[in-house]
């Protein structure tokens, strides 16, 4: 199979991803990037549906015309944490061995092995490229929220799951995350002269300073318990009593029952207030599951340790406290195994960066093991 050969290509293709602007919020940017993907798919022989979407961009569903019940579901996402503008700033570039530029590992470099993997089964004479049923989303960086029925009813009925998340810096696999999601409080006060009438004041900012004290109370590291409320916002002006103050809220958990628990535990905060005439609301809520490493994950695992033995790639796996889809998948009882995608690190960062000798190493063995599972 034929994969060593294609890396000027891979890269190329993955220079033309990664200089286009493509953040979730960002619709125009993603939808260009699906444009690309939706013809090189349609090239190899595979129907293209578009899930369209009025905010985010829009969603790819993608399946082999002569195979109509898959066994093997593939999940990516085409959006990025970065915004307009970024790739003006620090557009693809080389050093080394190393590529860089805003997405390149998370995932555009996934996104381009995936497509190679597939086309070099099919130039190989293998069918197992038309057993798969391909979703290719547009708001996996901010919690899959429109695309999330549509990942679960595709998944259904089928074998397997295969999430092109980017391995890990030392190339592990992962077959365990936290259950992830997030709030906004909101804090309604009543504005005042801080030097003329402040007893007139109801300060949102007080009372949020109060709720970000009890909320970061809820952290149970020893049990995989995190909240933080990363970003707040209020205040008009310094001699002003604050009428309004925001709190963006982070949630992770490490198990199911820690997700009911937690939503009970912030919605009691929230319920009641510390400072007088002051108002609260409420939004969001634990939107990813966690992803446990259930028996069939690690039956899973061992077929793709086979596979990477054959290829002298020595397989490991990990656990992380970063959500991804491949929760929804494993919380359907499917065989899931994450981190499918090539090697690199810094994500979320000007710093991010792809190791090109993975790209093709980790297309292989994507294609092998996509080849082994549609045998079994």
């Amino acid at each position: 199979m034929d994969v060593q050969s294609k890396e000027k290509q891979m890269l190329l293709l993955l220079k033309s991803l990664v200089n286009i602007d493509s953040g979730s919020y960002d619709k125009n940017g993603v939808d260009k990037v699906g444009n690309v993907l939706k013809t090189k798919y349609e090239e190899l022989g595979y129907n293209v549906q578009t899930v369209q979407q009025k905010e985010v961009g829009n969603h790819l569903i993608i399946s082999h015309p002569e195979v109509e019940k898959p066994s093997i579901f593939i999940a990516g996402h085409m959006d990025t944490v970065f915004g307009k503008g970024t790739v003006a700033k620090r557009p693809f570039s080389i050093i080394g061995d190393r590529a860089y530029g805003p997405g390149v590992i998370d995932m555009k470099a996934s996104l381009v092995s995936l497509l190679f993997a597939l086309e070099a089964l099919k130039k190989a004479g293998s069918d197992a490229y038309k057993h798969v049923k391909i979703i290719l989303n547009s708001d996996e960086e901010i919690g899959s929220g429109s695309s999330r029925k549509l990942i679960e009813k595709e998944a259904q009925n089928t074998s397997y799951a295969l999430i092109m998340e980017p391995a890990r810096k030392d190339g592990s696999l992962v077959t365990a995350r936290r259950g992830n999601g997030r709030y906004t409080i909101q804090v309604f006060g009543k504005a005042a002269h801080s030097g003329i009438e402040p007893e007139k004041g109801r300060s949102a900012i007080e009372e949020l300073a109060y709720k970000i004290v009890k909320l970061h109370e809820l952290n149970d590291y020893e049990h995989g318990i995190s909240v933080n409320v990363g970003i707040i916002e209020g205040g008009n002006a310094v001699n002003t009593v604050s009428s309004r103050a925001v709190g963006h809220i982070d949630v992770r958990v490490s198990t199911p029952e820690q997700v009911e628990e937690m939503e009970h535990k912030i919605e009691a905060v929230c319920a009641t207030t510390d400072v007088k005439g002051t108002k609260i609301t409420l939004s969001g809520d634990i939107s990813r599951p966690p992803m446990l490493k259930t028996k069939q994950i690690e039956k899973l695992l061992s077929i793709v340790k086979e596979v990477g033995h054959e290829l002298g790639i020595k397989i490991k796996d990990t656990k992380t406290g970063g959500g991804s889809d491949a929760a929804f998948t494993a919380a359907l009882g499917i065989p899931t195994i994450d981190g499918l995608g090539p090697i690199g690190g810094n994500t979320h960062s000007e710093k991010e960066y792809l190791e090109i000798p993975s790209l093709t190493e980790r297309t292989l063995l994507l294609a092998k093991l996509i080849e082994r599972l549609s045998k079994l």
